[in-house]
């Protein structure tokens, strides 16, 4: 294998994005570092307010004051995008990277047609006709489950429902075949039998072109059909980090335990849901502890300093004193 090959599609470095507001600062993503290869898929799990979606625009470099990215680095290919200018971050935005969003306008333009904005898209950084333009726009839309995408073209986007406009969205994302994708729960919003669809289509286009992809959702049963690798996020850190099929058999965090005990294929017929006890933790008021110590049931006085990352198994990273429920004092 090449040097150039080897290097991950992603890699993310000790990333720090903090929020200065008049109450404190935030440190929303607080040392976070992943990375994902050519083909292969991170699901990036956890509640909300856990730093996922800013973890995804501070990658992209998308992320409003009064937040900014104050450490860390965020290479694609190889190349710092925390230190690229806007012209060549946007050029890069567009063409061999990809977002999609939560909600489909932020994506979409409301005044034009399907057809103007998917055409435009791929003219902007393809040297094609305008008719290949328009026919790879409209197969893409077939791809995501889109009946009559001729004449789908033709919509404006209120024209569409919710859904409809969501797989759009997706499908103006997959129009390139990126090298990189970062999805921000698109689907969340879809009926079950469309969003497998999409997972499937998903999945192909990472397998067959090499596209890198983050799926940043709160649904471990999504990224449990889709991902390869997974990192569950809490309070600004991730807290673990494996394959995915590792994690979720064998989980070593306690949250990571309470997300999957919560989960209602992992509970009895009859039997009351598990839940996590307590709250998420303010991130203006963090405690020097564990972040996740007032939650968990296996605090010791160890948890009173907040642990480092390590990794107890190959493959395996975990921040916690006793992965996998052991005790050690």
């Amino acid at each position: 294998m090449s040097a150039v090959t080897s290097i991950p599609t992603l890699e993310v470095r000790n990333l720090r994005t903090h929020f200065f507001t008049p109450d404190g600062v935030l440190p929303a993503v607080d040392d976070v570092s992943l990375s994902v290869s050519r083909g292969r898929i991170l699901g990036l799990v956890g509640e909300s307010g856990s730093g996922k979606s800013v973890t995804g625009f501070s990658i992209l470099g998308m992320v409003d004051n009064p937040g900014r990215i104050v450490g860390g680095q965020v290479l694609f290919q190889g190349r710092d995008l925390v230190t690229l200018d806007k012209t060549s971050l946007r050029e890069l935005q567009g063409n061999r990277i990809a977002m999609i969003f939560q909600d489909p306008m932020m994506t979409l333009n409301p005044v034009l047609r399907i057809e103007a904005q998917m055409v435009d898209a791929v003219l902007a950084h393809s040297k094609v006709s305008r008719r290949e333009a328009r026919d790879l726009a409209r197969d893409t839309l077939g791809l995501m489950g889109i009946a009559s995408p001729e004449e789908r073209l033709q919509a404006y986007p209120h024209q569409l429902s919710g859904g409809m406009r969501q797989r759009v969205a997706i499908a103006i994302a997959m129009l390139h075949k990126p090298d990189l994708i970062i999805a921000d729960e698109p689907t969340t919003a879809l009926d079950v039998t469309i969003q497998a669809q999409i997972l499937a289509e998903v999945q192909k286009l990472a397998r067959s072109h090499g596209t890198a992809l983050i799926w940043i959702t709160h649904d471990l049963s999504v990224v449990a059909g889709l991902a390869d690798e997974v990192a569950v996020m809490y309070a600004g850190r991730i807290v673990e980090q494996g394959a995915v099929d590792a994690v979720l058999d064998a989980p070593l965090h306690p949250y990571t335990q309470g997300l999957i005990g919560s989960l209602p294929g992992n509970n009895r017929r009859g039997q009351r849901l598990r839940q996590i006890p307590g709250m998420t933790p303010n991130l203006l008021h963090l405690p020097p502890s564990c972040a996740f110590a007032p939650r968990c049931e296996r605090v010791a006085q160890q948890c009173l300093v907040a642990p480092a990352i390590s990794e107890p198994q190959a493959g395996r990273l975990v921040r916690c004193f006793h992965p996998g429920g052991m005790q050690h004092g």
